[in-house]
Parts: structure tokens; C-alpha cells; sequence
């Protein structure tokens, strides 16, 4: 559940035209994942959203699931996807402990290490700013421009232990985050780095992540760690998320951040239990979590995506999330200020009066983390609903996606 309280008030406005609550919804096989054990998760131009899992792909546009498997499509080089990627053409990259595969929506092309790939064993993807594609892998980075094949590896200046992470700047920069050695920032000709040395909490690197102001977010096995754009340390991060006694790390899987420039954290802890969940950051000194009580698909956190309106996507191993707010509207002050609901706190039963106008919208009552929990259609002008059944606490009732009241329980 959310841990920190003041957040409860922050987000349930009276009368806003928009509700900062997030709403979790998960999808398994059950809804069209092809498997429920995601590995990877990506977003093309478009919005879909792309999922590599333990058994093959899975594209979900909002509406409809599209899965691609060996079986169906021989030209696949694995169906355990470990890395995915869409690149500015719509090519669909993929990678795995035997290579890569690409797709253009008719033909499979498949990368090893007999075309000029360092290692098969791929564990990132992603595109630079001049169109050439970047693969992270186990002995280090290969890099393709659709004719050439360039790596680099040990012999070049890079750690042991292989890159996990890639992510570019404005000016094409290169980040590598390594499995062993910190964060190597690469200008295509000499390496610069940052590590436990220069304040990193940890060499073991799982994200990074590029605010607009040039701060870092690099994502550890010991929680996150923020540089500026000289490479000064600025802050480390080590409690974002509440594990139960003892545990106390926080082990991050992927690290982004959103057009608004909050940052999202994936954890996942299993060294003495299995917990883990998705924490977001105010920017101030809160982080806010979100776990399987909230309707987190499952606690084993593997990697996040952002979409264009910033819905965060979270692949577990037990299905996948979305993670998205209760959409902003306008509305009318005039109708808003005639709205009333009572008794605030309730107890068994909330009665709304209404205008008119109203009549025949629907309303819907959210929990303090979004998850909806009662609604229905405004019949009349005055009408009651039961609560009888929610738990004390803080409610927000929404009515026609407009117009937003908080509440409170208390039996």
C-alpha cells in the first residue's frame, strides 16, 4: 500500500479538474499476455505497448493483444525474450541469449555473433540519435548502423561483467550501465566513469535515467544514486521503498522518468523474502510505492516503460501493470459548486444531491490509490449509495470523469 499518508491528502482534491490518484490495472494470460512471466517491456511511437516474456512476444495497443511466438513465426530466434526495442522505423528488435532477432512486419532477420555481434547474450536494446542500434550484452556493447558492426568489451577500456543499461543524451552521448563497474559515459571516443569512488552506492548498475536539467537518476543493487551533468554527486536514494524487518535495500531493477519529470523505480528484493513493487518520486524527499496490494501485478519488478502521457508500464513475473491517473477535465464551477455530499466522514451510507443535469451520468468511487471500489448511475437529484462495505480511509467519488469529491470513512 501507499506508505506515506500525506500523499493520501495531496491527491484527493475537492472539486479538481484533475485527480492525481493512480489507477493500477494488470493483465495476465487471462486477458491476452502470452505469458505471464515478462521479462521486458517497451513502447513504440504509437503508444503500443511491447512485452518480451518467458514464452514469446506480446503487443498490446489499448485494446487488442498480439502475440508472436516460434511457433507461429519460425524466423524467431528464441522465444525467451530478455531485451525489446522498436526502433524510429517500427522495426521490432529483440534480443535473447542466442541473438537477435529483427522484424519489419513481414520478415525475420536474426544477429549472432557470426554476423559481428560481441556475445548472443543480449540484455538491452536501444536506438541512438543518428538511427544506429545499441546492444548491451554480456562481454560488453555492440553497436549496429544497418551495414557495419563495431564492439567494445574489456580490451576496450570497459569493465568485466557486461553492460546491462543503455541510454543516450541530446548531444548522442552514450551511458552504459555495466553489471560490475559503474556507469561508463562513452563520447565515441574515450571513457569516462562513475563509481562507488565518486559516491555511487553501488557498481552494479540496473537503470539510468536523463532528467531535462542533466541530472542522472543511475538506478544500483543499493538504491538510486543522482550525479549532475559534471559528474558531482548529488544525493543517493537508499530508501525508497518499506521492506519488512530486516530487510532494508533496495535492489532497483529499472529506473525512468516521465514527461513531468517524476521518477519511477522498479525494485524487486528475494535474498531473504520476495517483495518488491514500483516507487515514484515528488521530487522533493517522498517516495510514494505501489505493490501487490495496491494491484501490482506481482513483486518481482523486471523493467518499466513510459508512455506519451505518461502511463507507466511495469513487467513482472507474474503478469503486467499499467499504472495511470484518473484523467484530467474541466468543468463547470456553476454545476461543481452545487454538488454535495454528506455526511463527510460517513459511516454506512453516502447521499449526493445533485443538479439535474447530472441525472443519468455515472459515478465512481476510487480508494487513495486509485483502485476503483463502488459505482454506478446517478438516478435522481438526490440519491444514496452504500459504503458499508469499504474499509476507514480516504475515498474520492468522481462524477462523470468530471467532477471529484473526497470523502472519508470512519466506522
Amino acid at each position: 500500500m501507499i506508505k506515506k499518508f500525506t500523499q493520501l491528502l495531496l491527491v484527493c482534491l475537492f472539486f479538481s479538474g484533475s485527480i492525481q490518484a493512480q489507477i493500477l490495472t494488470s493483465y495476465t494470460t487471462a486477458d491476452g499476455l502470452i505469458n505471464n512471466t515478462a521479462n521486458c517491456v517497451n513502447v513504440d511511437a504509437d503508444d503500443n505497448v511491447w512485452f518480451g516474456t518467458q514464452a514469446g512476444i506480446s503487443k498490446f495497443d489499448g485494446t487488442t493483444w498480439t502475440s508472436f511466438d516460434q511457433t507461429s513465426y519460425p524466423g524467431l530466434v528464441d522465444n525467451v525474450i530478455k531485451a525489446i526495442f522498436i526502433d524510429a522505423d517500427d522495426v521490432l528488435w529483440v534480443g535473447t541469449d542466442f541473438g537477435i532477432s529483427k522484424f519489419d512486419g513481414t520478415t525475420w532477420t536474426t544477429y549472432t555473433t557470426a554476423e559481428g555481434l560481441l556475445d548472443n547474450r543480449v540484455f538491452y536494446i536501444n536506438q541512438d540519435n543518428d538511427g544506429a542500434m545499441w546492444f548491451g550484452n554480456n562481454d560488453g556493447v555492440s553497436k549496429f548502423d544497418g551495414a557495419t558492426w563495431t564492439s567494445w568489451d574489456t580490451s576496450d577500456g570497459l569493465p568485466f561483467g557486461g553492460v546491462n543499461y543503455i541510454i543516450f543524451d541530446e548531444n548522442n552521448v552514450k551511458y552504459f550501465g555495466t553489471g560490475l563497474g559503474g556507469v561508463y559515459i562513452f563520447d565515441d571516443v574515450d571513457f569516462v566513469t562513475i563509481t562507488e569512488d565518486e559516491g555511487l552506492l553501488n557498481d552494479k548498475i540496473r537503470g539510468i535515467a536523463l532528467a531535462e536539467n542533466g541530472d542522472r537518476w543511475i538506478g544500483t543493487s543499493d538504491g538510486v544514486s543522482v550525479f549532475n551533468s559534471n559528474n558531482e554527486f548529488v544525493v543517493n536514494h537508499e530508501f525508497i521503498f518499506t521492506l519488512p524487518p530486516p530487510d532494508e535495500l533496495n535492489p532497483i531493477e529499472d529506473i525512468k522518468i516521465d514527461s513531468r519529470g517524476r521518477v519511477w523505480a522498479g525494485i524487486y528484493v528475494d535474498y531473504l523474502v520476495t517483495e518488491g513493487g514500483v516507487s515514484t518520486f515528488d521530487g522533493i524527499d517522498a517516495w510514494t510505492q505501489y505493490e501487490v496490494v495496491d494491484g501490482l501485478a506481482g513483486p518481482v519488478v523486471r523493467q518499466l516503460a513510459v508512455t506519451s502521457n505518461d502511463d507507466v508500464w511495469v513487467a513482472t513475473s507474474t503478469g503486467v501493470t499499467k499504472i495511470s491517473e484518473i484523467p484530467a477535465s474541466t468543468f463547470d464551477a456553476e454545476v461543481a459548486n452545487a454538488i454535495h455530499l454528506f455526511p463527510n466522514p460517513a459511516t454506512t451510507q453516502i447521499t449526493m444531491e445533485l443538479p439535474e443535469a447530472l441525472i443519468g451520468k455515472d459515478f465512481q468511487v476510487f480508494n487513495y490509490v486509485g483502485n476503483l471500489v463502488s459505482g454506478g448511475q446517478i438516478s435522481n437529484a438526490k440519491m444514496t449509495f452504500e459504503i458499508s462495505d469499504l474499509a476507514n480511509g480516504f475515498y474520492v467519488v468522481s462524477i462523470d470523469g468530471v467532477y471529484h469529491n473526497k470523502v472519508m470513512v470512519s466506522k
